[in-house]
């Protein structure tokens, strides 16, 4: 179906109103009350996020490993073979970009802000009860399981949701929407439909401002610590309007230029820092720690990722891995639409494996080289990093910073690094949103992603002076439940697609065919039965001895 075309029920409803207008609403009453009651906002949000992952964590790590194991079973199964678009397609972006975009938009801001905080955290409050904080053991665990949580079973919930949209979009040129996934389950009924991307447009409008507004928390600290600019609420909101302007400036060039050009941007300067960080810090124990904390998250895989605690109770789980996956399932909608954009012309197995393994690969070197640093600074000289996280994790990449050479560069490099990586998210997110919001038009118009973006930047900015930022991104939190049962759904109808969905041909088979018809045709052609009646190039009769012929030889 192309871009103009809709569903007759749907069309007669005008879902494209109805989801714009519903979702506007809804997100800008959850916005209003966070800004205008914090406190009893955030209470209540509190309470159904604790309600849902007490309740329901299990259901949640259950879920995420299955759809861990599903994608893995499709990367190696026949149907590996099947392209995101016709046969003949090809990716619309090289190798190195549609890695960078994929870093960019998935993850890039959070992990440069919990590289350092994440491990430290651990460190400083065990996953385990047993284990003594701030000693080798617990930096052991810590690092740990900072890749488990940033490895592929995060990038699991995205890439479904990726391969879901990617298929009916560019296969079988159905619009982009989360709803059309969920045809075979849900049906064509207009309300269902709406129902199913207004929720989408919610969580991801509320996951996108609250990411905004900690980021820029992050950037403002990052400015009192190498300026001395007071963090205040002028400087935030000086942070919001640049980086508004920023991104929409983006959003007027399309896809084709400013995220392509922002996440290569993105990814040298994340080289730049890191090969640095890795020469400049202790660099053998660098290479030992990534090397002994991946063979811890090999080995713990399956036990972390179905870990609870029922005999001896604790929140730890909750807090840190079922708070992880809720916040996944919240944004998959978001970043499962960019992902199947960017990755047009790949076949399954290709965007699988490249979802699966570069982004969360880049993490965990990225972890091993900046929470390595900070655990042997902590561990052999005693820097006190992880105290300084435990009071402010925005600045736990800055104390680490302080212990290295060229502390002031690498602050203001990873400053921008921040403002670049949020400009890129929110680029991305503006035209997932407006496509969402115009029947999943690939080229969405500019004026859908002016209303979305600058409704991110005011919620963004209302939160951060009302302090309700928390609040909101909390809320956020609770969309992931009934997002689960619809990535379930969704993996269940990708199941039925690819089943009744015809197999390329491989390309051994295709060599092995063309070297039997050139085979055939080497061979000559057997004679036909009238070459042997009229004796054509042979004599078949049968001499008696006597020159004449035998009776049967005179018959034939």
């Amino acid at each position: 179906m192309s871009e103009t075309q809709q569903d007759p029920e749907v069309r007669g409803m005008d879902g494209r109103n109805a989801t714009m207008i519903g979702s506007a609403i809804v997100v800008s009453t959850l916005a209003v009350l966070g800004g205008l009651f914090p406190d009893a906002f955030g209470a209540v949000a509190s309470e159904l996020l604790d309600y849902t992952t007490t309740n329901f964590g299990w259901f949640l790590l259950l879920s995420v490993f299955l759809l861990t194991v599903l994608l893995v079973g499709l990367a190696i199964s026949e149907f590996g073979r099947i392209r995101l678009g016709p046969e003949g397609s090809r990716p619309e972006y090289s190798f190195v970009t549609w890695v960078a975009m994929l870093f960019s938009a998935g993850f890039g801001a959070g992990l440069v802000f919990w590289g350092v905080a994440e491990p430290m955290s651990h460190f400083l409050t065990t996953p385990f009860a047993t284990v003594e904080a701030q000693t080798p053991q617990a930096a052991r665990l810590a690092m740990g399981y900072a890749f488990f949580h940033w490895g592929l079973s995060q990038w699991s919930v995205f890439a479904i949701v990726g391969l879901a949209i990617g298929l009916l979009q560019f296969r079988k040129r159905r619009d982009g929407l989360v709803s059309t996934t969920l045809e075979p389950i849900i049906g064509t009924r207009p309300a269902a439909k709406v129902g199913v991307d207004v929720l989408a447009v919610i969580a991801t409008v509320m996951g996108v401002a609250t990411s905004v507004g900690l980021g820029v928390l992050q950037i403002s600290g990052g400015i009192h610590t190498v300026f001395g600019v007071e963090s205040s609420l002028l400087t935030q909101m000086f942070v919001v309007t640049a980086m508004w302007l920023a991104y929409m400036l983006s959003s007027t060039t399309g896809l084709r230029r400013g995220i392509p050009w922002l996440s290569n941007i993105n990814l040298g300067l994340c080289v730049v820092l890191l090969v640095y960080v890795f020469i400049a810090g202790p660099t053998v124990f660098i290479l030992n720690a990534f090397v002994l904390s991946l063979g811890d998250y090999l080995a713990n895989f399956v036990q972390y990722s179905l870990r609870l605690t029922p005999y001896v109770g604790g929140t730890w789980v909750r807090d840190w891995t079922i708070f992880y996956w809720a916040w996944a399932i919240a944004w998959s909608p978001f970043v499962g639409a960019f992902v199947a954009r960017v990755s047009r012309g790949r076949t399954i197995r290709e965007f699988i494996i490249g979802v699966l393994v570069i982004p969360p690969s880049i993490a965990c070197v990225w972890i091993a080289v900046f929470g390595g640093t900070a655990l042997y600074e902590d561990l052999r000289h005693g820097a006190g990093i992880a105290e300084i996280v435990d009071q402010d994790v925005a600045q736990a990449l800055f104390a680490t910073y302080a212990q290295l050479p060229l502390t002031q560069v690498l602050s203001i490099l990873s400053i921008v690094l921040v403002f670049t990586f949020l400009v890129t998210s929110a680029d991305s997110a503006t035209y997932v949103l407006a496509s969402m919001t115009t029947r999943g038009r690939l080229n969405p118009p500019f004026i859908a992603k002016v209303i979305w973006g600058g409704l991110i930047a005011v919620i963004a900015a209302v939160l951060l002076a009302a302090g309700g930022l928390t609040s909101l991104q909390t809320a956020s939190l609770v969309a992931a439940l009934p997002f689960t049962i619809l990535l379930l759904l969704m993996a269940f109808a990708i199941v039925r697609l690819l089943r009744r969905e015809p197999l390329p041909i491989r390309a051994a088979d295709l060599r092995h065919h063309q070297r039997l018809s050139a085979a055939a045709e080497a061979v000559p052609a057997p004679a036909t039965p009238a070459d042997t009646v009229t004796g054509a190039g042979t004599d078949t009769s049968t001499d008696t001895g006597t020159g004449e012929r035998t009776e049967d030889d005179r018959k034939a």
